[in-house]
C-alpha cells in the first residue's frame, strides 16, 4: 500500500475543507507515482498514473478506522503492475531499526520534495529539524506529535525518521535505555508521516505517528 496524507488525495485543506488550488479550485482524480525501472536501475524511472476514484465514484483510498476523515493519513491499496521495481517498507519487521529513543531537541529528518524539488532524478531531499515534544504523549487517542523543521509545500506525506550515525540511544532487549558508540554504525527509526505546518508563520509541523499508519493498514 502507498501511505500519504488525506489532503493530498482530496485536494482540500484538512481542517477547513477549502480547495488547495486557489486559482481553479481543482481537485485531483488521479495520482502519479514514480518507480525505479526493474530490475533496479538507479536513476531510471517509470511513472504510473493511478485513479483515486472507482467507476461508481467511491474513493480508492482507505481512511483511519476510528478517526475517519479527521485523520490526515490514508492508504492506497492499488495494483501498479509488474513493469516497476517496488522497494517496500514493512512496519512489522526490524530490518536495521534499533528501537531508538528520540527525545525533544534531538534531530529528525523529513524526506520529501519541497516545492517539487528533488536531489537527483526523483530522489528526495532530506530536510532536518528537531523533535518538538515527547513521543511518550502519543496515545491511541492522540496519534500526532510536533516537530520543529523548515518544511514547505511539497513535503506533505513525507516519511519522518530519526537517523543516527556512530552514537545512538535505544531500548535494549531487557527494556532498558542504553547508549552505544560504534564508529561506522548507522541506525534509524521510522516515526511517522509529515502532515504540514501548524500555520504559515511557524516552523512547527504536525506528524502522524507510525501507530496511526498501522491502524489504517489493518482496516
Amino acid at each position: 500500500a502507498l501511505i500519504t496524507n488525506r489532503h493530498n488525495v482530496t485536494g482540500r485543506h484538512q481542517e477547513t475543507g477549502e480547495c488547495l488550488d486557489k486559482k481553479h479550485c481543482a481537485t485531483p482524480d488521479n495520482i502519479r507515482i514514480y518507480f525505479h525501472k526493474p530490475p533496479l536501475d538507479l536513476g531510471e524511472w517509470h511513472c504510473v498514473k493511478l485513479p483515486l476514484y472507482k467507476e461508481d465514484g467511491s474513493q480508492w483510498w482507505i481512511e483511519h478506522p476510528r478517526f475517519g476523515a479527521s485523520a490526515d493519513v490514508v492508504a492506497l491499496n492499488l495494483n501498479w503492475g509488474s513493469d516497476v521495481k517496488k522497494l517496500p517498507y514493512y512496519l512489522k519487521t526490524d530490518l536495521d531499526r534499533a528501537k531508538l529513543v528520540v527525545r525533544p531537541a534531538e534531530a529528525i529528518s523529513v524526506i520529501g520534495f519541497p516545492f517539487g524539488l528533488s536531489s537527483t532524478g526523483r530522489f528526495p531531499i532530506w530536510a532536518t529539524g528537531f523533535m518538538a515534544q515527547e513521543l511518550g504523549i502519543v496515545t491511541p487517542d492522540n496519534q500526532t506529535f510536533l516537530i520543529d523543521c523548515r518544511t514547505r509545500q511539497g513535503q506533505s506525506g513525507s516519511p519522518v525518521i530519526a537517523y543516527r550515525a556512530n552514537v545512538f540511544t535505544y531500548v535494549n532487549d531487557s527494556g532498558r535505555v542504553s547508549t552505544t558508540m560504534a564508529a561506522g554504525t548507522v541506525k534509524w527509526e521510522f516515526l511517522g508521516i509529515y502532515s504540514g505546518r501548524v500555520n504559515s508563520e511557524s516552523d512547527l509541523g504536525l506528524v502522524w505517528h507510525v501507530s496511526a499508519i498501522e491502524e489504517v493498514l489493518a482496516a
